[in-house]
């Protein structure tokens, strides 16, 4: 059962993350379809990263940077999820939580352009599910940002 914490963070990010995902996407360049399944992916990416409850938002944070930016740089390029994370902290207030961001969302790119073929292959849950659990040895071994704090 989801958390009231949890249950607004999906609100949320239905409300206005869904229609700036999709708009950045478009304006990035891709197609209705790669649109779909960038704001698919990232809903994907949210949902798994929030498994441990909101008291674990640095860690829920970690890991849903590494798994979206994978995702998007194995599936549609290193250009679209770099457009893409720069929409997504483009007016941020805190610059100590964007550069952390930041360096979770290179890191993400980086495994998903090296992992890229794997990646592709079979549906999007299941890339989605395998870089979750990537992501989330990383984390347990101190690799992303976030994680010694």
């Amino acid at each position: 059962m989801a958390s009231l914490p949890q249950l607004r963070n999906a609100v949320r990010l239905a409300w206005s993350g869904v229609p700036r995902l999709w708009r950045a996407a478009r304006a990035a360049g891709a197609g209705r379809g790669a649109a779909a399944d960038v704001v698919l992916a990232s809903l994907l990416a949210f949902v798994a990263a929030s498994r441990g409850g909101p008291t674990r938002w640095r860690r829920s944070n970690a890991l849903r940077h590494f798994t979206w930016q994978a995702y998007l740089a194995a599936r549609h390029g290193q250009d679209l999820a770099v457009a893409l994370a720069e929409a997504q902290e483009r007016g941020s207030a805190d610059p100590v939580d964007t550069a952390v961001d930041e360096e979770n969302n290179r890191r993400g790119r980086d495994y998903g352009l090296a992992n890229a073929a794997q990646l592709r292959r079979g549906s999007r849950l299941g890339a989605v599910r395998r870089l979750d659990r990537a992501a989330r040895e990383l984390w347990e071994r101190g690799e992303l940002a976030g994680a010694g704090r």
